[in-house]
């Protein structure tokens, strides 16, 4: 059997041709994309603050930030999705550098600033890889994009049913190539987190401080506006920005 790092690996490798599909994912919608530059610029330091983007996959984040005038290091483990990111950033004539590795294995910096979104959740060793980020900016800000999506009650149970619903009547293909295979999923301690709580414990543990949430309303507010009428509210799940520091 593979290692699961292999196998998270080759997922996204896969995804790649597909990720791009959901205007959430690549960030695509101009409304959508102006509420994240929001976010980003309220939660990092001021540019041109150097700043690592930890599982950056098709480059959402890192070109928004480097928009905004960020000296940004894209990371990934999957060739496939730096690929894209690449692509795009020579399109839009963004000076971004990628490296392709693993979420516990970042380039040494010095970095201002470390980001993601959406991706502790595919870490097997969540703990050691913030330990890892700390060691790549002494001194910086952490900033996590998150969202909650391990809610099991029987509304939101209502609410997959009616989404299941929605998706077959207006025709929306899945948002990835294919689900994550359960064996995969019980080797990562914060997939399908139900509250910030476990997310917050383990920032602690990976030796950053002062921990501060704040709530995405703009960002959740952009995607129901995108969707059709009531999916948006079905689909709607809280979406954070969670800051630490060094």
């Amino acid at each position: 059997m593979a290692d699961v790092h292999d196998q998270i690996r080759d997922f996204w490798d896969k995804d790649a041709e597909t990720y791009d599909r959901s205007p959430s994912h690549a960030a695509s919608d101009p409304v959508e994309a102006a509420a994240w530059r929001a976010a980003i610029r309220r939660a990092l330091p001021d540019p041109p603050a150097r700043v690592l983007d930890v599982g950056a996959g098709t480059g959402a984040m890192a070109l928004l930030a480097a928009e905004l005038g960020y000296r940004v290091t894209a990371l990934d483990v999957s060739e496939g999705m730096l690929a894209q990111a690449r692509s795009k950033a020579e399109k839009r004539g963004l000076d971004i550098e990628f490296v392709v590795g693993s979420s516990t294995s970042p380039p040494p910096g010095p970095f201002d600033a470390v980001m993601e979104r959406h991706v502790l959740w595919t870490t097997p060793k969540p703990a050691e890889a913030l330990s890892a980020w700390r060691a790549s900016a002494p001194g910086g800000r952490l900033v996590l994009f998150e969202g909650i999506w391990g809610r099991h009650d029987l509304v939101q149970r209502a609410k997959d049913v009616a989404i299941d619903a929605f998706q077959r009547l207006y025709r929306i293909p899945h948002d990835h190539h294919a689900d994550y295979d359960p064996d995969v999923l019980a080797q990562l301690p914060l997939a399908r987190l139900p509250s910030a709580e476990p997310l917050i414990r383990v920032v602690y543990d990976g030796g950053w401080q002062g921990v501060r949430i704040q709530r995405l309303y703009d960002v959740e507010w952009t995607r129901r506006l995108q969707s059709p009428l009531g999916l948006g509210w079905l689909e709607s799940i809280p979406q954070f920005a969670l800051a630490a520091d060094a």
